[in-house]
């Protein structure tokens, strides 16, 4: 009990400090902080952070193998009762104490001082390797300006004046991604040299986001003018025209189909749950930063209804631009597959023409115009008949070419390309689509790098400088240049930032709904907004987010252990991904990675342990010191004071003192009556 007490009494140090000196302390630091010059600019700042590429390319592939509807019903439940308190208490606590992530998680708890620097590091981590998707993006979009698009048909072998093979084993746009974008090895094992064009490409995308980062808030907030609404535009039109396409009613239905007897499985709710605390940035520290620029007054209650609501709009939004473009990609094969399966019948009745005239051959369609035979038509005749037509003749399936799911950079750079090249105007659509994930990418990354800058910023000033980090960040980034990097890009994103992560929102939730307390800390947001929000949050924060991301933690860890971590390789000799295990250095540098990350939070408590115990040996030897003065005062407004004078000595005993963190109004500190002897040391403390 005392050292729980001691941890919730941590919040009055700052106070103290910046009421000494009759404030003037505070009101510089306030004075000092840089502000978002207008309301739209902070509300595109988080959307932009918030909406990112696992909108386009994450949310709509768990839809389609998750039941369609039936999972975005589970989304929108766990997002109320999970992402929206988690986030409203992440954007509270940035604009109140009005720091960091670093900052805050001190101010609210001294022992848990650790979990701003966790989410500092995992920030590092997602920043090295977000910026090699924006880089492979510019290397898309350069080769965007040719006509036909470079990946629109395979090359041909100048030894053998015949087409690569490989690309003829799988498909022009894989050939493309796996061999002249990223010509990638067999497996992690093989490293081979640096790619130059995309060490090139990853130099200019970290210029880009120093060049964002040199004026701070004030110089990215602008870019983000465009980088937040431009992607938007583009779905848009990309919706309108794919609406158009021969295809696009077919993936819409299989996008909004509901398989209700998905919610009986616990993987489902694993990826949900992973999904809602991906897409809205929860334990980054960006939304603390973001939010810590704003007006103490501010209205953050509302801001993070409208950006959730934002957020899971955009989602819904990408995920019908993705399946009608889908939708139009299948279509397309399946009638291909026909096309090709009339011809080769088309073949066979004209090598034996007397079979069908005697009634014995070949039953009859009309493989000679292939334009008026469906798809439909098609596996209507071939269910019939397929018994008799033998293996050469196949069946072509819409909703096997439906159900081949892509996500990721499977699903931007090679389902998508593939479309992209079926289009009239072909090199537009594709520069246009480019230019998207690149903004896309870059104003998430923006939110990024405002994790690591601001708790710097705000506790380390020489080492907050954006030069640094953007350096740092493409030296350590050339380690995802090499031939293999795209295998290490698998590896920091499905590893190295979820399970950490994970642990800073567990701790993040504890230190406000357990040491801090629901109770304090709905009492200071409603200082803050003039209002008391919904009892409610009190036992989602303490219960619900609680026990749902320690069930989220446990679930990933198992399924990290039993399953085994895994990647995607591609393999040059058969043309075609398959599963691999990592090698043991591997593992072990995943290992090193997620300890890393988490280990900030156990030794940051084991140091404000041994500090406190210092402070009470130097007290009990020289009389008090800065520790003791957290005991000593508490605050209260002036109100509270003129209440106090009127109570008799009897009413205050045994009244525990309440330490609340916002710098709000007419502010003093008032002397517990347990500690009336110390009155002339006070005195010397100025306050």
């Amino acid at each position: 009990t005392d050292d729980r007490a001691w941890l919730g009494e941590g919040c009055s140090q700052t106070q103290l400090a910046a009421a000494h000196g009759s404030g003037a302390a505070e009101t510089s630091d306030d004075d000092d902080r840089p502000a978002w010059d207008s309301k739209v600019q902070y509300v595109l700042a988080q959307v932009g952070f918030s909406v990112g590429l696992g909108n386009v390319w994450r949310f709509p592939y768990l839809c389609h193998q998750n039941g369609g509807g039936a999972f975005m019903l589970l989304y929108v439940f766990l997002l109320l009762i999970v992402g929206v308190p988690l986030f409203f208490m992440e954007l509270a606590a940035g604009q109140s104490i009005r720091q960091g992530s670093i900052g805050v998680w001190k101010h609210i708890s001294p022992n848990l001082a650790g979990i701003g620097y966790s989410s500092c590091i995992v920030c590092f981590y997602v920043a090295l390797y977000y910026n090699v998707i924006i880089a492979w993006s510019l290397f898309y979009m350069g080769n965007s300006f040719q006509y036909p698009l470079p990946w629109e048909r395979c090359p041909t072998d100048v030894a053998t004046n015949d087409t690569v093979k490989e690309c003829a084993s799988s498909s022009p746009t894989s050939y493309f991604w796996f061999r002249k974008a990223l010509d990638i090895t067999n497996s992690i094992q093989e490293s081979g040299e640096f790619n130059p064009v995309m060490t090139g490409c990853l130099l200019a995308a970290w210029a880009i986001v120093a060049l964002a980062m040199i004026k701070g808030i004030k110089s990215s907030a602008k870019v983000m003018y465009f980088s937040s609404v431009f992607p938007y535009v583009v779905l848009f039109i990309f919706l309108i025209r794919g609406l158009m396409l021969d295809g696009a009613m077919e993936g819409i239905k299989y996008m909004f189909y509901p398989k209700l007897e998905i919610w009986g499985n616990l993987q489902v709710w694993r990826q949900a749950a992973t999904q809602v605390f991906f897409a809205l940035g929860l334990g980054y520290g960006s939304v603390i930063a973001y939010s810590s620029y704003n007006p103490v007054h501010n209205n953050c209650h509302r801001d993070a209804l409208m950006v959730s609501c934002i957020n899971f709009m955009t989602s819904v939004l990408a995920t019908l631009v993705v399946f009608v473009v889908l939708g139009f990609r299948a279509k397309t094969i399946a009638l291909g597959c026909v096309a090709k399966n009339l011809g080769l019948l088309n073949l066979m009745i004209s090598s034996e023409p007397n079979q069908h005239a005697l009634g014995t051959g070949w039953p009859w369609i009309n493989s000679t115009d292939q334009s008026v035979v469906s798809v439909a038509e098609y596996r209507q005749w071939y269910a019939q008949h397929s018994s008799d037509l033998g293996p050469t003749i196949t069946d072509c399936s819409l909703e096997e070419e439906m159900n081949k799911g892509v996500e990721g950079t499977g699903l931007a750079f090679i389902a998508f390309t593939e479309v992209m090249a079926l289009f009239p105007a072909s090199p537009f659509w594709s520069t246009l689509f480019f230019l998207m994930l690149l903004n896309l990418g870059l104003s998430t990354m923006f939110g990024t790098m405002q994790g690591i800058l601001t708790p710097l910023m705000d506790n380390f000033k020489l080492l907050a400088r954006y030069r640094t980090v953007c350096l740092l960040g493409f030296i350590l980034g050339l380690l995802f240049t090499q031939r293999s990097g795209n295998y290490f890009v698998a590896m920091f994103d499905d590893y190295s930032a979820t399970l950490p992560l994970v642990i800073v929102v567990v701790f993040e939730t504890t230190s406000v709904a357990w040491v801090y307390g629901t109770d304090r800390f709905l009492d200071d947001i409603e200082v803050m907004l003039k209002w008391r929000p919904p009892v409610v949050y009190k036992y989602l924060w303490k219960y619900v987010c609680l026990l749902a991301m320690v069930g989220l933690l446990a679930a990933s860890l198992l399924r990290m252990v039993f399953k085994g971590p895994t990647y995607t390789a591609w393999n040059q000799t058969a043309a075609s991904e398959m599963t691999l295990e990592y090698p043991g250095w591997a593992l072990a540098m995943i290992i090193m990675l997620i300890i890393l990350a988490s280990s900030p939070v156990p030794i940051g408590y084991l140091h404000a342990k041994l500090r406190q115990r210092g402070s009470l040996d130097s007290h009990g030897e020289q009389g008090g010191g800065q520790e003791m003065h957290r005991e000593l005062y508490t605050k209260c407004n002036s109100t509270e004071l003129l209440d106090s004078r009127q109570q008799t000595p009897g009413e205050e005993e045994g009244a525990y003192p309440r330490t609340a963190f916002l710098p709000i109004g007419s502010e003093q500190y008032r002397l517990l009556p347990q500690q009336q002897e110390e009155e002339e040391e006070e005195e010397d403390t100025g306050v």
